[in-house]
């Protein structure tokens, strides 16, 4: 990704939840410098939902559900619970 865009993202990803701030701070500090376009558009179609939502993904209490049912968004949530 481009410096711009990682900055615009990093931006977006700010949260309400402390607990999805730990989970995204701790995702940036171990892949933000290997973060592809495509997992860039996962966490950014993440960063739609809810807190709760979110929330409930991360701590694998629900999974993707249609439209975010895809392979990159599993990949990122992946990451970001690792």
């Amino acid at each position: 990704m481009q410096a711009s865009d990682l900055r615009r993202l990093k931006w977006r990803c700010r949260r309400g939840l402390l607990e999805n701030d730990l989970f995204v701070e701790r995702f940036f500090r171990r892949f933000e410098n290997q973060l592809s376009v495509r997992q860039g558009k996962a966490l950014t179609e993440l960063m739609n939902l809810a807190d709760n939502d979110l929330l409930d993904l991360l701590l694998g209490r629900s999974a993707p559900e249609g439209a975010l049912d895809v392979p990159a968004v599993h990949q990122v949530l992946h990451m970001l619970r690792s």
